[in-house]
């Protein structure tokens, strides 16, 4: 028996996988965010290891012998996102999350003051990375700042109060700007543009080597061995390529989740940061992969949602299903732009729009207008993948929320212009592939 744990953004996942590789059971955790001011997006960490706590709770009433044989313990989740320790490993603040806004001034300057960030981290400084976060922490809470003793991304939290072990993997340090992707190692001049030190990093591993074991307490609470290995795991996309199968040279997927990622496997490191686009180490050994990102996909969609009067997104998409071939073509624009952009635009402080509306337009074609403009947001980064940096990508899965909806998935097939393949469990992804 293994389990996968994936800490998403807007819940957490536990999938139970047997010896067979079945699927015996998923769980999931709702999460909140929190946005104190604009550009602002937090989650109190203690909250993810509540919801851990909670989900392995339920998981242990209904499936306890298996999780007596349990054998090991993968970890996916969001990336980027800042969890500051000190000394005794007590979070200081809430952490800063992947699609947090703040730090466009802090990414200028490191832009300017070291122009080789991008040859060694591979990717532009962009506000979701990890570095411009700690670079605003040393402007604006200074005496916090002293106190970070250790930094760590988001799903290595649950592995530290798992094994008391501060570990990530490279795909996830990946997405920090302090690897140098290149040599797979942490960068003490990136690191030092920031004001930190080596130490203050987590150790690295590859995402199928053992990090830490179980701690005997956790065991117990939860029925399970002590002592089980607990693997590096990956970030929740490298994850979810390893979860689908798909993680050759070329292969890749689209996720359709809170933000919207098209992710194609590479054989080599290939930055290409003038286009804005994600060059990361893969979780597997010596293997890369490149992601654009647009950063409101499903979550435009559920916007739309509350925002025009549905009852849920079902609703939404059964209404603008209807609308007629030439009802489609009259729909308004839709610029899908809610959290500011990353590939290829880069811009932080993008908006959305809805443009060329007319009284004949019904909240039917606002809907569609908005899922039809996601998938115009990810054809942009997937022309940039499959244009300039040479990856090309004939089929690709498709997986994440939206992947719920027939008619999305075709409308977006269309678009890219790509055979789209969907997958049972494909929610769960990224906790099998953990």
């Amino acid at each position: 028996m293994y389990l996968g744990i994936d800490l998403g953004t807007s819940e957490l996942k536990l999938l139970l996988l047997s010896e067979r590789q079945e699927v015996l059971a998923t769980s999931a955790v709702a999460l909140t965010i929190q946005h104190p001011q604009a550009l602002w997006s937090e989650q109190d960490p203690l909250a993810w290891w509540n919801a851990l706590d909670t989900g392995m709770r339920k998981m242990a009433q209904s499936h306890a012998p298996q999780l007596r044989q349990l054998r090991a313990i993968g970890l996916s989740g969001q990336m980027h996102g800042a969890v500051l320790l000190d000394r005794l490993h007590a979070v200081l603040r809430p952490a800063m999350l992947w699609n947090d806004g703040r730090s466009a001034a802090q990414c200028a300057a490191l832009t300017s003051t070291m122009p080789q960030i991008t040859r060694l981290a591979g990717n532009l400084p962009m506000p979701g990375f990890t570095a411009p976060k700690l670079c605003w922490v040393r402007d604006n809470e200074a005496a916090l700042f002293d106190q970070v003793a250790k930094v760590l991304l988001p799903k290595d939290y649950l592995r530290l109060r798992l094994c008391g072990e501060t570990v990530t993997d490279y795909s996830d340090a990946s997405g920090t700007l302090w690897l140098d992707i290149g040599d797979r190692a942490w960068s003490s001049e990136l690191l030092d543009a920031c004001g930190l030190q080596t130490q203050q990093m987590p150790d690295l591993v590859d995402g199928s080597a053992v990090s830490g074991q179980l701690r005997a307490d956790v065991a117990q609470a939860w029925g399970l061995p002590s002592g089980i290995p607990i693997a590096g795991g990956a970030g929740d996309n490298a994850a979810s390529s390893i979860g689908m199968g798909r993680v050759a040279n070329g292969q890749g997927f689209v996720s359709l989740g809170t933000s919207g990622v098209v992710f194609v496997n590479t054989d080599g490191y290939r930055p290409d940061p003038d286009h804005a686009v994600h060059a990361f180490c893969h979780a597997l050994p010596m293997r890369w992969h490149q992601m654009s990102v647009m950063l409101s996909a499903a979550s435009a969609v559920s916007w739309a949602a509350g925002a025009f009067g549905f009852a849920d997104v079902a609703q939404l998409m059964a209404q603008a299903e209807q609308l007629s071939g030439q009802q489609r073509r009259d729909a308004p624009v839709f610029l899908p732009y809610l959290s500011g952009e990353r590939s290829p635009h880069n811009n932080p402080f993008a908006q959305g729009v809805l443009f060329g509306m007319t009284h004949s337009h019904d909240r039917a074609a606002l809907a569609y207008a908005v899922v039809e403009g996601v998938g115009f947001g990810l054809l942009d980064g997937y022309q940039t993948l499959s244009i300039d940096a040479q990856t090309q990508a004939g089929e690709l899965s498709l997986v994440g929320g939206g992947a719920r909806s027939a008619s999305w998935a075709q409308l977006l097939a269309t678009t890219l212009n790509c055979t789209l393949t969907t997958h049972a469990g494909a929610l769960a992804g990224a906790a099998l592939g953990a």
